[in-house]
């Protein structure tokens, strides 16, 4: 059975794809149409996808009952209306990121805290600069999507560095177990009541409709002017527009990024270009891109293929199936 899996993802877990024995799988390009063309020359059932917006031909290519396994959770650049209408399978690999996701965010808010990257550009200039941060323990952390990863972040951040979390999600939450278990100081159910008064915000949402443009002028005008922004969800759910204005105007303190509205990054205008400014620390979506966490979506798109084989639909990670 042959298996296509786009260029990106194949690399970064060459291994686990070469080294099936149930499956061939081949590295193609993640460009629609190439890829679509790819599925129908090597006859090939199922395909495993990276972050890409796939609007048509991938669809038609592939075979009733085929699958597209997404190379991660985020599942926004999948027509799921399509994959419906084409009897095809789409699914996902929950689970096995959240501690990757989870330790970028945390290494950003020590970047934050401490100017490392600004005294390496000067030490590399030859000039001897320290420059004064701060302590994260005791300071307040923002928590806004508290699932998988926004929990990890809790429990590191509150064991290992003392600080105060404070946890906001659409969704009911069990309160003493996100106390005991994952070390949240508060949860509250008001948006402003998570960031009035947090030294940093982080989101870790999903990108649906409502959540486009979630965070507009008017939330970033609630947060403390002394705060850091951290995004390593999806770029969608921020206007970057009225980011880059907050963080030119002092509004905001500063932002750190790992995922953009247009990916690889492209300014929303030229004058809006969140890399001219000092205040933002800026990551290609790398906050999956560990060898553990690229072995185990690898795993776990196999597995769910294994599953489709085997008719065993109710054991996989479905956000889309034939009508």
């Amino acid at each position: 059975m042959n298996v296509v899996v786009t260029e990106p993802e194949y690399k970064k877990a060459e291994q686990v794809f070469q080294s099936t024995t149930e499956m061939s799988c081949f590295p193609v390009p993640q460009e629609e149409e190439l890829l679509a063309e790819s599925i129908v020359r090597l006859e090939a059932k199922h395909a495993i996808v990276g972050t890409r917006s796939y609007t048509g031909a991938l669809y038609d290519a592939l075979p009733e009952g085929g699958v597209i396994a997404r190379f991660g959770v985020a599942h926004d650049g999948i027509n799921k209306i399509k994959v419906r209408e084409a009897q095809l399978y789409c699914t996902n690999t929950p689970g096995v990121l959240s501690n990757s996701v989870a330790e970028l965010t945390i290494c950003f808010l020590l970047m934050a805290a401490r100017p490392v990257l600004n005294m390496t550009n000067c030490m590399k200039q030859g000039q001897w600069s320290p420059q004064i941060g701060f302590e994260l323990s005791g300071k307040k952390l923002a928590v806004i999507g508290c699932g998988a990863i926004g929990k990890r972040v809790s429990q590191i951040a509150s064991s290992g560095f003392h600080m105060k979390t404070i946890g906001y999600d659409i969704c009911e939450l069990d309160v003493e177990q996100m106390k005991h278990e994952y070390g949240f100081d508060l949860i509250v159910t008001e948006f402003t009541d998570a960031v009035s008064d947090a030294d940093f915000i982080t989101f870790h949402i999903s990108l649906t409709e409502s959540t486009q443009r979630y965070v507009d002028a008017e939330k970033l005008n609630w947060m403390p002017k002394h705060a850091w922004l951290i995004n390593t969800s999806r770029g969608g759910i921020l206007d970057e527009k009225a980011l880059f204005t907050a963080l030119k105007s002092g509004t905001l303190a500063g932002a750190a990024l790992d995922v953009f509205d247009k990916e690889p990054y492209v300014p929303i205008t030229p004058e809006f270009d969140l890399r001219t400014l000092e205040n933002v620390i800026l990551t290609p979506h790398t906050g999956t891109t560990t060898i553990e966490a690229s072995r185990r979506m690898a795993e776990r798109c196999l597995l769910n293929l294994r599953y489709a084989e085997n008719g065993e639909f109710g054991k996989m990670d479905l956000i889309a199936r034939p009508e």
